[in-house]
């Protein structure tokens, strides 16, 4: 058998002799009873305190047991300690090899040194930390110090612990009478509630800043509206204010022209339009240059506008024609009359000058109109007819 402590050695005949409950051939014989560490005499050492309970041991109840299989180490209990068992059976094995004997049984017991338990757990007890300075347990002990005045001594007065029902509660829980599972509850509904305190702070929060955006938005929104409703607002304006100065130069100008038209008349009262300014034939070296007023021969022709008339007489293919110049320097030629009523000096708007004919280069009677603004070349009669207030 294996074991991880040396063999003691054998005892002699005269040690056994001089071990007191052994007998001269070793065997157990007196008042001394066997305890853990060895044997002792109660009458001569006396017992202590922590030695208990005396019992009788026999080591060779455990030592003869056979061993299975390979040997092995054998595993050790709780405090160091190797079994009692592996610890005898080594015991009786050096005792074996000692005196050549068989077996155990003719031996005396083999004194077995074991440690001392109870000294072990005073020296364990002396390490180990006040029980008041364990975090959540110092809680629990009543100080004991709190009933000096009463006169008690320090041991009597000692706190005990409180019951486990109180477990882990404050002074305050504890003199409220909750026990352990009360005050956790209402410990994990406070962190519940302290939760949806913050969920709900926190949804506020986030509504509260949606709400702050939005705003933003809108705001942007409105101004930006308001922005297009201003800039449509001015731009309403100028249109106004332009369709106002149309309306204002046109009412002007129908002012200005009703103004002429009491100056300027058309040369004929009744009449046809026929060849136009620029229209071309081969009654004509060139284009045509004025504009025709067919009527009967005789009609009467008025001076358009008050004047001078500078040339009067025959003119070849114009037949009879009077110029009649004008204050600005505008030309009016009076073409293919059949008589001239006046050939010089001034006359004045709707004077009669002459009359219609077919002089010259005609197919039928008809007024020949030319204009030339300063007396340069010809320019197309009806728009300056109608520049002038007359509606022809």
């Amino acid at each position: 058998m294996a074991s991880n402590r040396p063999a003691p050695e054998a005892p002699s005949a005269a040690d056994l002799d001089d071990r007191g409950p052994f007998d001269g051939r070793g065997r157990f014989d007196g008042p001394g009873v066997v305890y853990q560490g060895g044997v002792r005499d109660r009458e001569r050492d006396g017992a202590r305190d922590g030695d208990g309970p005396w019992e009788e041991w026999n080591p060779t109840e455990e030592s003869v047991r056979s061993v299975r299989g390979k040997h092995r180490v054998a595993k050790q209990r709780g405090g160091g300690l190797a079994r009692s068992g592996t610890v005898l059976g080594v015991g009786v094995i050096a005792a074996v090899g000692a005196s050549g004997m068989a077996t155990a049984e003719d031996r005396p017991p083999v004194p077995i040194s074991m440690p001392d338990i109870g000294g072990m757990a005073d020296d364990i007890s002396d390490k180990l930390p006040d029980a008041k300075s364990l975090p959540g347990i110092g809680g629990l002990i009543s100080d004991a110090g709190s009933d000096s005045g009463s006169g008690t001594d320090s041991s009597s007065s000692s706190s005990s612990p409180g019951p486990l029902s109180q477990a882990g509660l404050t002074q305050s829980e504890a003199a409220q009478g909750a026990d352990a599972g009360e005050a956790l509850r209402n410990r994990i509904l406070q962190q519940a509630d302290a939760q949806q305190d913050a969920a709900e702070q926190e949804a506020r929060d986030a509504a509260e800043s949606a709400a702050i955006d939005q705003a933003a938005k809108d705001a942007a929104a409105h101004q930006e509206a308001a922005q297009k409703a201003a800039a449509a607002k001015k731009a309403a304006e100028r249109e106004a204010q332009r369709k106002a100065a149309e309306a204002a130069r046109k009412k002007a100008e129908a002012e200005r022209l009703a103004e002429l038209a009491k100056s300027f008349i058309t040369p004929v009262a009744s009449y046809t339009l026929t060849a136009s300014f620029g229209q071309a034939g081969d009654r004509w070296a060139a284009d045509h240059t004025g504009q025709d007023f067919a009527a009967p021969t005789g009609t009467p022709v008025k001076a358009v506008h008050s004047g001078t008339i500078t040339q009067a007489g025959w003119a070849g293919s114009y037949g009879y024609r009077i110029v009649l110049t004008l204050d600005d320097g505008t030309e009016l030629w009076f073409c293919h009359l059949s008589s001239m009523v006046k050939t010089s000096g001034k006359v004045n708007t709707g004077d009669v000058i002459a009359r219609v004919g077919a002089t010259g280069n005609v197919t039928g009677p008809h007024l020949h109109l030319e204009v030339r603004p300063g007396a340069g070349d010809p320019i197309d009669p009806m728009p300056w007819l109608r520049d002038h207030g007359l509606n022809v």
